[in-house]
């Protein structure tokens, strides 16, 4: 189940706009190379794939077969990558700077979701604005936080609030 759940995070970060193809197409090709997908069709020619619009949809089929279309929650995924950028940045493996182009990306390429309006708006305006550092670290941690726990989009829905998220803001702090 490890192995599907690796195809999963490469395939959802690149229907997000912040990976590429090619670990999907490695993940088929490993897959292949240790025996363990028998002569499971999508993923032979998932391997044998050169370009995204080959690719791509080989990936979706094989995710939603094994996984349900659950898997394939764009939402769920965003929030997850979320989570996994907030130790990054309190290492300082990523910046203000880097996580503002991620967090715009996403935003863009889930519709402008509420739960991201804060975040990506402190994020940017933190940039240029010492006093947006602050609200920002707070909002990181508090969607970070709910998306590190939460299994599901109705799970994080329900303990998300925006009027929590509004606190973090410049003239609160």
């Amino acid at each position: 189940m490890e192995a599907i759940d690796q195809l999963q995070r490469h395939y959802m970060m690149l229907t997000l706009g912040v990976g590429e193809i090619q670990p999907c197409i490695d993940w088929a090709i490993e897959r292949l190379e240790l025996n363990q997908e028998g002569d499971d069709l999508d993923v032979i020619l998932l391997a044998a794939a050169t370009v995204l619009e080959e690719a791509s949809p080989l990936a979706h089929t094989i995710l939603e077969r094994y996984k349900g279309p659950e898997a394939l929650d764009k939402q769920l995924a965003a929030g997850k990558y979320v989570a996994s950028l907030r130790p990054l940045y309190l290492s300082g493996a990523e910046s203000i700077e880097s996580l503002n182009g991620k967090f715009t990306k996403l935003f863009v390429s889930l519709g402008y979701p509420n739960w991201l309006v804060m975040l990506s708006r402190n994020c940017e305006y933190a940039t240029d604005v010492d006093a947006f550092r602050e609200p920002f670290e707070q909002e990181f941690e508090y969607i970070a936080d709910l998306w590190g726990k939460a299994r599901t989009l109705t799970e994080f829905e329900a303990a998300y609030s925006r009027e929590v998220s509004n606190t973090h803001d410049a003239k609160y702090c």
